[in-house]
């Protein structure tokens, strides 16, 4: 099995630590990872389990988190570039991508903006075809806080699979990590990946 392989992101900012792991895990079947805050540490267990990986905690007195990753048994080791997956490739054409920069939609009235992009995301709510993600950054991350008039719809998307990546760059920038009302708290290199990968690319 070889050696354990260590990467010390304590102190990183996103998306380092994530592509660091990526890198150490593709010349190594196992590795630990250090990080420092929470973010970090869910970032590193999804990147884990989209690498097909055991993944355990030790959560250490210095606030430090050890997380130790091992490449299962017949794990591929020619994964693709973000977001890589244990299961099947998706589906001719790619995966269906909403992306939401801001918390309106279009130019000129912000108040009229503010009232489309509630219809916008109503509509998708009801609509059958529904997006395999949707992505928030920058002001759009305050379309998932807790008292936004589009939490609820957000909530019922959520429900049905769609995968909410929601920028914490940007929430940590606002002050409004603790106001998170749903959806993943993620970081550029999961974004970039949803990006790279989609199908179709929706910018409202």
């Amino acid at each position: 099995m070889g050696e354990t392989k260590t990467v010390d992101a304590r102190g990183l900012a996103c998306p380092q630590p994530v592509i660091l792991t990526k890198q150490a895990l593709e010349t190594s079947e196992k590795v630990k990872v250090l990080v420092n805050n929470d973010t970090a540490l869910e970032n590193i267990k999804r990147l884990g389990t989209k690498l097909c990986c055991d993944i355990t905690v030790e959560a250490r007195q210095d606030k430090t988190y050890e997380i130790h990753l091992k490449r299962r048994e017949g794990a591929s080791d020619s994964q693709e570039e973000f977001a890589p997956s244990c299961s099947a490739s998706p589906a001719s054409g790619g995966p269906f991508v909403i992306v939401f920069a801001e918390n309106k939609m279009g130019r000129g009235n912000d108040d009229l903006g503010s009232v489309l992009v509630r219809s916008f995301i109503h509509t998708i709510m009801e609509s059958k075809q529904k997006p395999d993600t949707m992505i928030f950054y920058n002001t759009g991350v305050f379309l998932t806080l807790q008292g936004s008039d589009t939490l609820e719809d957000l909530k019922v998307l959520e429900a049905a699979g769609v995968e909410l990546l929601v920028c914490g760059t940007c929430l940590n920038y606002f002050n409004a990590k603790e106001k998170l009302g749903v959806g993943i708290v993620s970081n550029m290199y999961d974004i970039a990946g949803a990006m790279s990968q989609a199908g179709r690319l929706v910018v409202p």
